[in-house]
């Protein structure tokens, strides 16, 4: 192998694992999770039963809580946009020591 296929064999290997670090970002994972259930506790807080109303002194704790995930989990999502992940940046030419 030359120096140049193993110069070209790195190049691949950094752009596979700058992919791996931004489809496995944790601000994806998070805000994906928290928009999922923020959803599905809005949901059942849309209309919430009388016993559960007494239980909670009058306040729907299902709507509110699945609306501040939500917006919990969608604040995740804008950060990944607007601020992606760098890839790892490898030194060009190793230390010769």
């Amino acid at each position: 192998m030359s120096e140049h296929d193993v110069q070209r064999e790195v190049t691949e290997l950094q752009a596979k694992s700058a992919t791996a670090a931004r489809i496995f970002d944790l601000r994806r994972i998070i805000g994906g999770l928290f928009v999922l259930y923020g959803i599905i506790v809005t949901i059942a807080g849309i209309n919430p039963s009388d016993s559960s109303l007494d239980k909670s002194e009058g306040i729907n704790i299902n709507l509110w809580t699945g609306l501040g995930m939500l917006a919990l989990g969608i604040f995740f999502l804008i950060w990944l946009k607007l601020k992606p992940a760098a890839p790892a940046k490898v030194d060009e030419k190793p230390d010769d020591a």
